[in-house]
């Protein structure tokens, strides 16, 4: 197969421009906290001597090979068991890595001093999503991948945050120190935010601790760097460092918007509310394995339109999306979902893509069934 010479020029053109190389870095990020800036100048100090060891090793090699080449009758001398270089080549060595030994260090010494924190932060990785909750505030909330459909499957124009948007980032003050208590749900995710020069694995029966204390206010991105299943690759982290005034009026607001998720468990809801509200549940959380018109991806993930548990008893249907399916890629939504978003998901389900069971479940049943389980 031949190009057109047309084609190579456009490829060219694009291999050559700033499209390509606006981006392009060949070195770390310096980042935004302490730690951050620390681990930099640690590498860029070690990255050095390398240099400077691979200048004098490879420059004493190639002058060695010029120098004393056999066509100029040179003969190779004879250092076998010749003390002096033996302790040369032993001591030297060992003097370059005590000296790149004791600011590596006093880094990871720092790295792992996670005391005295002002803000403590538990995270635990689910499949595919974040959950933040901030100890002893009553604040916490899922973050989930914004990025839409459209974009993923290129229907869309994709933006610069591709697959690095989500609808709920984590907000943080500048200037403190917060406490991180990563863990896993169900299999092992890795939380990792490379502005920070943070990165935990989140392992389910193991709480891993680190910290970071954000310089100034921004956006940061990250992702989960473990191979956590089909969707891990949209599993994004966003940070939202703000300053410590509106840090305190956004927890504020967060405390209040608890209250009001709580009240609306005793409200009196009618179906089409519950069916209005379940469609953007359903299509935030559980789309993304049993499809957009609940046709699922079988065997893995089966459908919902016209299935045994949508059209089924209302009792089966509760307990599977509460407590999930041991075994299969069925999650338990109990802890991860409000009374509201349960109640209106499974009355969505049962009454979606033709399921038409006519039925509705109703937050304090499902309030009263989460006590029970308790």
């Amino acid at each position: 197969m031949t190009c057109h010479p047309r084609m190579w020029m456009a490829l060219l053109w694009w291999a050559t421009s700033g499209q390509v190389f606006a981006a392009w870095t060949t070195n770390m990020a310096p980042g935004v906290t302490g730690v951050s800036q620390a681990v930099y100048q640690l590498h860029m100090t070690i990255f050095w001597i390398c240099v400077v060891i691979g200048v004098v090793v490879f420059g004493a090699i190639g002058w060695s090979v010029f120098a004393y080449r056999r066509s100029r009758g040179r003969q190779a001398a004879d250092f076998h068991e010749n003390t002096r270089v033996e302790i040369l080549w032993t001591v030297v060595p060992l003097l370059i890595l005590v000296v790149m030994a004791i600011p590596a260090t006093r880094t990871l010494i720092d790295m792992y001093d996670a005391s005295e924190s002002q803000v403590d932060i538990q995270i635990t990785g689910y499949q595919w999503k974040w959950h933040y909750k901030y100890l002893g505030q009553d604040v916490e909330f899922f973050s989930n991948l914004n990025t839409s459909a459209e974009q993923i499957n290129n229907r869309d124009a994709k933006n610069p945050h591709y697959l690095l948007e989500v609808d709920q980032p984590l907000v943080l003050p500048v200037g403190q120190k917060v406490r991180f208590l990563v863990t896993g749900a169900d299999v092992i995710h890795s939380w990792w935010v490379p502005a920070f020069a943070v990165k935990r694995d989140a392992i389910p029966g193991f709480i891993h601790e680190a910290w970071t204390r954000i310089d100034k206010p921004g956006i940061y991105r990250g992702q989960c760097t473990e191979l956590c299943g089909k969707d891990h690759g949209f599993m994004p982290v966003v940070v939202d460092a703000r300053p410590q005034a509106e840090f305190q009026s956004w927890l504020a607001e967060r405390k209040q918007e608890s209250l009001r998720v709580k009240a609306l468990t005793d409200k009196q809801w009618t179906r089409e509310e519950l069916i209005q509200k379940g469609d953007e549940v359903y299509h935030k959380v559980c789309a993304a394995c049993h499809q957009a018109e609940g046709q699922g991806l079988p065997p893995a993930f089966p459908a919902l339109k016209g299935s045994k548990i949508a059209t089924g008893p209302m009792a089966a249907h509760l307990n599977i999306v509460f407590n999930g399916k041991p075994g299969t890629a069925m999650a338990a939504f109990g802890k991860q979902l409000s009374e509201v978003d349960i109640a209106a998901v499974v009355t969505y389900e049962r009454n979606a893509w033709g399921n038409a069971q006519g039925d509705m479940l109703t937050p304090k049943e499902v309030l009263a069934f989460k006590q029970a389980s308790q």
